[in-house]
């Protein structure tokens, strides 16, 4: 550990004694103060390498501190300590200029590697810092507080104004094409089109006409000339899904279009431009496939000019309670019925599981209780037909709807998942009255997708 001189700054004396005291002891030179107003008097005097501030403190706030500090001492690092947290939370401190930051209840570890990092970026080569304004706050369905959320918030955030390939990779149900619509909207340019692309959904044979359209004739059925996403995109965003599934062939293509920014149609003679900011995600070890020859290696170090590496579910257990609630009542106003409330045994069981299917496996199991439940409470028998526990190994396919229902020991033939999915999907086509629109949103699914459905699994719509 690198030893700084510290000036901390918050109106709570006990904590400022409490971890004025732990910093010493790690060696390093602290002075704490109680309010903004005194750390402006000080710091001239004091010169410290690291300022750590809380931001809601009477009179001037930490925000205002750090704005006078970074026009006064630009090369000081200032850590934001914040209490509330989240996408806002994080971001706004980055915004704001902040070296970094960190949620209360304070962790001391946590706080050890933040100024293990500023000491290393003393030490290290300055790069050309980034201002507030260049950094948008990303908003939307993105859930968390544990510091690897954060982290990638704060990536988000970082990236969202540039043109910048960027690579995400996390196992399937961790929320990819939710952090590709965020980086989107928050590029200063989400009026443009989002186009997202399951590349492992589409048929190896379809897929190239399905990226970069075809003219007609191309093939059998082709009538007409069809337009692709990079096309339609112009300057907007392509999300690649599951990238790593993708032919050697077709990543030959891909890889023109990242390098010469045009493509060839299927059929067409004539090269087309492209300007659409691309985002790649996959649940696949990439290194692993480039190392077998399965994945092109020039294409990988295209795609991954930012990495941002999404969380498992289980390795971010405290922000369960969090999704909960969100999912909870985001599926009440779609459903209209009030939110309910989880009981501390559902709780702790939904914290101790391991989850399998990540996020997706969490809402998922959550909707199908809210369908099933008799009472504004959700129980263990609610969710039973979910085999609780920790360790659960069951997971459903990728894209799947998947839930049991209560109280019902199925044949051999309904144990299979595409019968669960084909029971759960009928009952929410019957829960909403043979609202499609509002039975898609409640399983997350498209319209075609919800109609394929239907069609495959013989169902009926009152």
């Amino acid at each position: 550990m690198r030893l700084s001189r510290i000036l901390l700054v918050d109106d709570e004396r006990d904590l400022c004694r409490t971890l004025g005291a732990h910093l010493s002891d790690l060696g390093h030179e602290v002075l704490s103060v109680q309010s903004a107003e005194e750390a402006l008097n000080v710091v001239t005097e004091f010169s410290p390498d690291i300022v750590l501030t809380d931001v809601q403190m009477p009179g001037m706030d930490g925000f205002e501190l750090l704005d006078r500090l970074r026009d006064s001492s630009p090369e000081l690092d200032v850590v934001v300590i914040t209490g509330y947290g989240g996408v806002q939370g994080a971001i706004d401190a980055i915004k704001a200029g902040a070296s970094d930051y960190l949620l209360k209840p304070l962790d001391l570890d946590e706080i050890e590697g933040v100024l293990d990092r500023c000491a290393e970026n003393r030490s290290g080569p300055k790069s050309e810092a980034i201002s507030g304004d260049e950094i948008p706050v990303p908003q939307g369905g993105l859930v968390g507080q544990h510091p690897a959320m954060l982290a990638v918030y704060k990536t988000i955030g970082a990236v969202a104004g540039t043109r910048a390939a960027v690579l995400l990779q996390g196992e399937t149900g961790t929320g990819k094409e939710l952090i590709a619509r965020t980086i989107h909207e928050n590029s200063g340019e989400d009026d443009l089109p989002f186009m997202a692309v399951n590349c492992a959904a589409v048929p190896e044979t379809l897929l190239e006409s399905t990226l970069f359209g075809h003219t007609r004739g191309a093939f059998t059925g082709a009538t007409s000339d069809r337009r692709g996403p990079f096309e339609v995109a112009g300057k907007g965003t392509i999300f690649l899904d599951e990238i790593g599934d993708t032919t050697l062939a077709l990543q030959a293509k891909l890889l023109r279009v990242l390098e010469e920014k045009e493509f060839y149609p299927v059929g067409g003679e004539r090269p087309r431009r492209t300007e659409a900011r691309v985002i790649a995600a996959t649940n696949r070890d990439l290194e692993t496939l480039v190392q077998s020859g399965e994945f092109r290696e020039d294409l990988y170090f295209r795609l991954r000019v930012i990495e941002i590496s999404v969380p498992p579910l289980r390795d971010r257990r405290s922000d369960i309670p969090l999704l909960v609630r969100h999912i909870l009542s985001k599926s009440a106003e779609q459903l209209g019925q009030p939110v309910p409330s989880v009981s501390q045994e559902v709780m702790s069981s939904l914290m101790e599981r391991d989850w399998p299917g990540n996020v997706r496996e969490l809402e998922n199991a959550l909707v199908r209780a809210m369908v099933m439940a008799r009472s504004p409470t959700l129980t263990k028998h609610d969710l039973e037909g979910d085999h609780w526990g920790p360790g659960s190994e069951r997971t459903a396919p990728s894209g799947s709807i998947v839930a049991s229902i209560p109280g019902e020991a199925p044949s051999d033939e309904e144990a299979s998942l595409q019968a669960v999915e084909r029971r759960h999907v009928q009952r929410v086509l019957l829960m909403t009255k043979g609202n499609k629109s509002a039975a898609a949103r409640i399983l997350e699914v498209s319209r075609p997708t919800l109609n394929r459905m239907i069609k495959d699994y013989g169902l009926f719509t009152p």
